[in-house]
Order: structure tokens, then C-alpha cells, then sequence
């Protein structure tokens, strides 16, 4: 049974890190800073939940499992919430690359408060 744990172990860290990885290659190879950001909070929240379980079974307690669990649930609601804050500061400093999004949303929507506000504020 302890083999069992260690393989499977093994394994988690490796995929962890295999998601780790990947994640700091898409920060440093895609091209704009949307297809940048989802590259680094996609993988990264799945691999430190393969790393935190690697964590877990090795540790073969399960004192840690709470503490593990809120280390995770806490990178799984501010991730998002960074990444987000992110998109919208670098989409409002025009740190986009219009032409590789297929669909762009906010255009309208900002265009329409733009227009909206040069109206009133005469």
C-alpha cells in the first residue's frame, strides 16, 4: 500500500509540475497579454491541486487535509478575481491585439459609454 501512495505520489507532483510548467511557457510564448493571463490561471490552479495532493498522501495525514483544502479554495477564488482585474486594466490600456480575438465583446460596450459621455459632458 505505501508503494501504491508513493506512485501515486510521484505522479501528482509530476503532473503538477508538468501544469506548472506549462503555464510559465504560455507566459512567456503566447503572444498578447489575454491568451498570457489565461495561460498563467488555467494550469496554474490545477497544478497546485496535483501538487497540494502530492502534499497530502505523502504527508499520509489527515490533519493537513483542511489546511491543504483552504490553501486551495483560497488560490481558486482569488485567481480568477486577479485575472480578471488584469483583462480589464490591460483592456483598458488598449494592451490587446485586436485582430487575434475572434470575438471582442466590451467594443460596443465601451464605444457606447464613450459616446455616452462625450454627450452629457457638453
Amino acid at each position: 500500500m505505501n508503494a501504491f501512495i508513493d506512485v501515486l505520489t510521484a505522479i501528482c507532483l509530476l503532473l503538477g509540475a508538468g501544469m506548472s510548467l506549462a503555464a510559465a511557457i504560455g507566459l512567456l510564448r503566447f503572444p498578447d497579454l489575454l491568451s498570457r493571463m489565461h495561460a498563467a490561471t488555467k494550469p496554474q490552479v490545477l497544478g497546485l491541486l496535483l501538487m497540494l495532493t502530492a502534499v497530502g498522501l505523502e504527508s499520509r495525514s489527515w490533519a493537513l487535509a483542511p489546511l491543504l483544502l483552504v490553501a486551495w479554495l483560497f488560490q481558486l477564488l482569488t485567481v480568477p478575481v486577479s485575472a480578471h482585474m488584469v483583462g480589464r486594466a490591460g483592456y483598458r490600456t488598449k494592451h490587446r491585439r485586436p485582430e487575434l480575438l475572434s470575438v471582442d465583446e466590451l467594443d460596443q460596450v465601451v464605444a457606447a459609454v464613450v459616446e455616452h459621455d462625450r454627450r452629457h459632458s457638453k
